[in-house]
Order: C-alpha cells, then sequence, then structure tokens
C-alpha cells in the first residue's frame, strides 16, 4: 500500500508524518523505518522507528532509491511500514514521470510483502498527475 501526502512546502506534511509514525508504533507490529533526505528530524519517535539519512547513502536516483528500499528490507523481514519524507529530495529528481513510475513499482513491491508506503511530496497537489492522485 502507498500513501502519498502532497502539499505545498510548510504546509506540515513533516508534521503529519510524525504523527502518523507515532501512530504506526502504537498500533502496528513490525518495524517502521524513516527515510529523510538529510538528518532534520530530532524527535523523540518510539525505538520502532529508525530513521534513515539519505545524504549519508549517495541515493541520487529513483533507481538507488528502488535498489535502497529492496537492500533494507533484504536486511530486515520485519519491516511493516517505511516512511519518506520528502521524496523527491531524497531521489533527488521532480521529474513527475519518474515520481509516478517510482509510485507504481513500490505499490507493486510493497503489495505482496505487506509493507505500508507513506510518502510525502512538497508541491501543489493541484499539478499532481493522474498517477500521483492514484496514491493521495
Amino acid at each position: 500500500m502507498v500513501r502519498l501526502i502532497m502539499s505545498g512546502s510548510g504546509e506540515g506534511k513533516t508534521k503529519q508524518l510524525i504523527e502518523l509514525m507515532e501512530s504506526a508504533a502504537e498500533n502496528e507490529v513490525g518495524c517502521m523505518v524513516c527515510i529523510e533526505p538529510t538528518r532534520n528530524m530530532s524527535f523523540n519517535l518510539r525505538h520502532q522507528t529508525r530513521m534513515v539519512d539519505a545524504s549519508e547513502f549517495a541515493i541520487g536516483s529513483f533507481e538507488a532509491l528502488q535498489g535502497f528500499l529492496c537492500g533494507l528490507y533484504a536486511g530486515n523481514y520485519d519491516i511493516s511500514h517505511v516512511f519518506i519524507d520528502n521524496l523527491c529530495k531524497v531521489a533527488k529528481s521532480k521529474d513527475d514521470r519518474e515520481v509516478g513510475a517510482f509510485l507504481t513499482w513500490l505499490d507493486g513491491f510493497s503489495s505482496p510483502l505487506n509493507i505500508k508506503f507513506t510518502i510525502t511530496i512538497s508541491a501543489d497537489p493541484d499539478t499532481a498527475t493522474d498517477t500521483m492522485r492514484k496514491f493521495m
């Protein structure tokens, strides 16, 4: 399952993501992972949530992010929910076609493994493509 949260910069996406992480830690079984472009979230999250600073791993494209996510899961089959804050900064691309292709791939990847993905993108929701809207 893939859920996309899309709104302009400074409109509360990260706060909403933190609330969702707290709720997931309380209500879901398994490990949670939050991938952020740089280490900005300095909150006391529950121990079930692993914070990952993407800048430490040279993730420079959606293809690299796909490999990174596959590696995360291969290293820990207990992951039940992955949060990605500011997807376009993590993947270093704002290309709508690449975003749509990634979200479609992610949906196919996550479904058989029963992993939930919650992703934020900083952009006006009115500019979302049909593929993006499918996940909003």
